[in-house]
């Protein structure tokens, strides 16, 4: 029996990778040829009806396909293909990345001294077979005054993480409390990750 131990890793996210290299898999990166005026790959607009955690997996199942063909087309060594999605859902409206700085800060301002959820879609797919995990996390935010953030947004941080924030940044210092995978909040809840891939024998169970 064929069992893969490479793995090609689609994104862009440096969380992303050095979270794989802290459970000691290791990885190529299968990245997008990306062109001026070219339309995204992926729509991430929300779809009528559509949930949070609908929608996070929906985005990761479909960054998986576009990844694989991308492999095919390549004509690449065929191994696992891995993917994510992290978004951040007030009272079930989804928050994502910021386009601008005004955005950013209203934002902010939303979450500020609310509880919210943060979700992340794993997938991995290998010729025919697309698995999928889940993780979603509670996060209590403290009070925010302005001055906080729009020091914040000044830093540019927020502006390439949905809701606008980076736990593992300075916005670290706003969380009051967070039930479930912190590491999930980052943008890859190893856990989850870790059982998807002994899926794919990427990772052994000894």
């Amino acid at each position: 029996m064929y069992a893969p131990r490479h793995l090609y890793l689609a994104s862009r996210s440096l969380r992303r990778r050095e979270l794989l290299k802290q459970i000691g898999v290791g990885f190529e990166l299968l990245l997008l040829r990306e062109a001026a005026g070219r339309p995204p790959d992926v729509d991430e607009g929300v779809q009528p009806g559509e949930d949070p955690m609908a929608y996070v997996q929906r985005l990761a199942r479909e960054k998986a396909d576009i990844a694989w063909l991308r492999l095919c087309h390549r004509r690449l060594m065929r191994h696992p293909v891995l993917t994510a999605d992290t978004t951040v859902s007030l009272q079930g409206e989804i928050l994502g990345k910021p386009g601008n700085r005004d955005e950013a800060v209203s934002m902010l301002k939303r979450l500020s001294g609310t509880t919210h959820e943060v979700h992340t879609a794993v997938a991995v797919i290998f010729d025919r077979q697309l698995e999928t995990a889940l993780s979603s996390t509670t996060v209590s935010f403290a009070e925010l005054s302005d001055e906080e953030i729009n020091q914040y947004v000044a830093s540019g941080d927020p502006m390439d993480k949905a809701g606008a924030y980076g736990i593992q940044g300075r916005a670290g210092a706003y969380v009051k409390s967070l039930s479930g995978s912190y590491t999930g909040v980052v943008g890859l809840p190893l856990y989850e990750t870790d059982q998807l891939l002994r899926r794919f024998t990427i990772r052994s169970s000894a």
